[in-house]
């Protein structure tokens, strides 16, 4: 450790610590996952299929000695649709905002085309990267060691972490390292807080995480989730919460809907249950399809949206 490292130790003994820590990588390689795991909180919703993140999410964890205020940016793709171009804009202004990145890789799987992309941008800024390569509960010690050369080669100087976001190996080393990047300061949070999202945000989220959980492959990205309605009624313990969903084509209407109406039903079901236990109150949840042809390329509708 360089005497300027041991200095920056020295300064931050007995002090409090606080800051901006992004969460980068391709899609679908577990930042939400990695993010959640962090908390032990469900702030970002999680999905097999990639680019599911679409705005910034912030989580934060707060210690006696620091507060982490974690960003998980959208997956970085090439995209050309106007709803994936902001979401890029979205993911790569980040990195100018915060105190330290943490570049996310799927140890699974092979160096692709958006690694060396993200490794160009993360090369230009001064920013402190540290680099997790995730999943590694997937695969054996062999196969690791010539994915962490490749990474090397391809940031050198930054040092590699194998992690498991899911179980939470290799975590406790992450936020050990993330909190040497931290400027001394007061926390901007107040300490049970997880997030700086709205219960309306949330709620839209769930909503849309349901959506691309039950229906897979046949509903592609082209749909989205607002609150039409938010009521809390604390005599009754309870929210009433309308929601629309917003779909491209007529087709997937149908698929949304379900026949007799199941799927909305069961879409529905599921985001009360979880929304329920996460807001510690009965919810009500009401939902809605709304076909908005080409709302991914309406720059009117994606504002709406919140995108």
């Amino acid at each position: 450790m360089t005497e300027e490292k041991n200095q920056s130790k020295e300064k931050k003994s007995g002090t409090f610590c606080c800051g901006y820590i992004a969460i980068i990588g391709r899609a679908n390689v577990g930042k939400s996952t990695l993010l959640n795991q962090i908390l032990g909180e469900k702030v970002a919703i999680v999905s097999p299929k990639p680019q599911t993140t679409r705005n910034r999410i912030t989580g934060i964890r707060t210690t006696e000695a620091a507060q982490i205020i974690f960003i998980d940016t959208p997956g970085i793709h090439q995209g050309h649709s106007l709803m994936n171009r902001r979401m890029m804009d979205t993911a790569l202004q980040t990195l100018d905002e915060v105190d330290g990145v943490l570049w996310l890789l799927d140890a699974h799987d092979k160096i692709k085309l958006e690694e060396e992309r993200i490794a160009e941008t993360l090369r230009g800024v001064e920013t402190p990267v540290l680099i997790l390569l995730n999943k590694i509960d997937l695969v054996s010690k062999g196969k690791l060691l010539p994915l962490m050369e490749r990474c090397a080669a391809l940031l050198p100087g930054k040092e590699i972490v194998p992690v498991s976001a899911l179980k939470g190996d290799g975590l406790d080393l992450v936020l050990n390292l993330v909190e040497h990047w931290l400027p001394e300061g007061p926390r901007y949070f107040t300490s049970g807080e997880h997030t700086d999202q709205s219960e309306r945000f949330l709620a839209s989220e769930i909503v849309r995480e349901k959506v691309f959980l039950l229906t897979r492959e046949e509903i592609p990205y082209g749909v989205a989730v607002t609150i039409d309605e938010f009521t809390e009624k604390e005599e009754k313990n309870l929210i009433v919460i309308a929601a629309t969903l917003h779909t491209e084509r007529d087709s997937h209407k149908g698929i949304l809907i379900g026949k007799r109406g199941t799927m909305l039903k069961e879409i529905g079901r599921q985001a009360r249950e979880e929304l329920e236990a996460l807001l510690g109150c009965r919810i009500f949840l009401e939902l809605f399809v709304r076909v908005d042809p080409n709302w991914t390329q309406n720059p009117r509708l994606l504002i709406e949206m919140g995108l």
